[in-house]
């Protein structure tokens, strides 16, 4: 019952918003019946509807095909109507003062003379207009001779508040909502522009008090949030493994969401991965997009491809620290999850430990069990802002490196995007952190 009370409220909600966008982006400034309402209305309709089904087809398990088709207006639209939203709701002072200050305008036109009338002599007759308006006397005529009656004054219109064919609040709806419009495309294109570049690198040293002096210096390739799917597919996987591989790594963690779907649709696009290329190899954690997506068969993939999977597993790297890696915590819902007693639980706490796990909230874990630095994934930095506020109520820490007792936890924002193929205020990126021996 509560389920379906805050889904009528969910719905309810984005009928509300949608409704608002309509009448200030269509209904305020277009005619009536004509082609440009009726086609805003339309796509007020339609493309709600493409988001949904974006977001459900893959786990519905529709065709691929109709995913891809779905996703890329579906999930753009999202980012355009949280930014156009925003725009618009910023911009709702602006309608009244623009009004005031035309029809301030207006009425000081108005009130401008236009015409003079001259004085009337005495005695005579009152003309309008200069000397050259009064017809001179005849030569020889006897007596005054009286003028014709003055031709009528032209009317004249009054002066216009705004362009001919617009009303003022016509016209300040068309500029307000225009604006706000391109501020929203603007801003969510930059965004897909981001995305569809690529990740940048980022490098972080992390000074490790137990890190012996022959591991200084020590390169760990950290990406995560890949999010292979209908929208980035096989060149998105082989800019990031060009990127990792410019960098030279000793090591690469991948640290979980490679993929929103199947291996079956998107096999394909990760082979790319098989190219990674360190001197310690390429190591793989679950995310919690994995267990939406088939986590058994994606890592006997990735095992395929090269990477090692580490399983609620450690393997000593010969640099001199224990690397080890949990699986996520959406595991716990099919009867597996991080188990850091099998990680961590026999190991000599004297040597560096360094824990690859995808979400940052088993921190907790992670101190009591004597780690020296988790990297984590899952944040996306907040991908869209402003969510990255939303993502910090989540989370301990939502992008960089922060220090939890004798632990340190560095999250990255991920090097792809879920949902909408946009990034605003988070950038993505793939770090290179260097792990630091006080004893050098």
């Amino acid at each position: 019952m509560l389920l379906v009370v805050v889904l009528l409220l969910v719905l309810a909600v984005l009928g509300a918003v949608h409704w608002y966008v309509w009448r200030r982006l269509v209904r305020d400034v277009t005619a009536p019946g004509g082609p440009p309402r009726r086609l805003g209305t339309a796509a007020v309709i339609v493309l709600p509807l493409l988001s949904v089904a974006a977001l459900v087809s893959g786990r519905a398990d529709a065709p691929f095909l109709f995913q891809k088709v779905t996703a890329w207006p579906g999930f753009l639209w999202l980012a355009v109507l949280l930014y156009v939203v925003l725009a618009l709701v910023v911009t709702e002072p602006l309608r009244p003062l623009l009004r005031r200050a035309l029809a301030r305008r207006a009425a000081a036109e108005e009130r401008e003379p236009v015409l003079v009338a001259a004085d009337a002599p005495a005695g005579g007759t009152a003309t309008v207009g200069g000397p050259e308006d009064v017809a001179p006397a005849a030569e020889g005529a006897i007596g005054p001779e009286v003028a014709p009656p003055a031709e009528a004054a032209p009317e004249v219109a009054p002066p216009a508040a705004a362009a001919p064919d617009l009303s003022r609040r016509l016209l300040v709806n068309r500029l307000v909502s225009g604006t706000a419009a391109a501020v929203a495309l603007g801003t969510v294109g930059y965004g897909t522009y981001g995305v569809l570049r690529g990740p940048r690198v980022k490098r972080v040293t992390v000074p490790l008090a137990k890190l012996p002096r022959a591991a200084h210096g020590y390169r760990i390739a950290v990406v995560s949030d890949i999010h292979l799917g209908p929208i980035l597919g096989r060149a998105h996987t082989q800019r990031i493994v060009d990127t990792i591989n410019a960098t030279q790594p000793d090591l690469v963690a991948v640290v979980g969401d490679l993929v929103d779907g199947t291996v079956a649709d998107l096999g394909p696009a990760a082979e790319p991965l098989a190219r990674l290329r360190a001197r310690d190899g390429a190591f793989f954690v679950t995310g919690n997009h994995e267990y939406f997506s088939g986590a058994d068969a994606w890592v006997e993939h990735v095992r395929e491809l090269g990477l090692r999977p580490l399983r609620n597993a450690r393997v000593e790297i010969g640099a001199g620290f224990d690397l080890a890696g949990v699986d996520d915590v959406a595991g716990e819902s099919i009867g597996e999850g991080p188990d850091f007693a099998k990680a961590l639980g026999d190991r000599d706490r004297s040597r560096t430990a360094v824990l690859l796990a995808h979400q940052p909230i088993v921190i907790d874990e992670a101190v009591r069990h004597g780690v020296d630095l988790q990297l984590s994934g899952h944040t996306h930095g907040g991908q869209l802002w402003p969510g990255n506020y939303l993502a910090e109520l989540a989370n301990p820490t939502v992008a960089g490196l922060e220090r939890y007792g004798d632990t340190q936890l560095y999250v990255s924002r991920g090097a792809g995007a879920w949902g909408p193929p946009v990034r605003v205020g988070a950038p993505s990126d793939i770090t290179v952190v260097e792990l630091a021996s006080k004893q050098a």
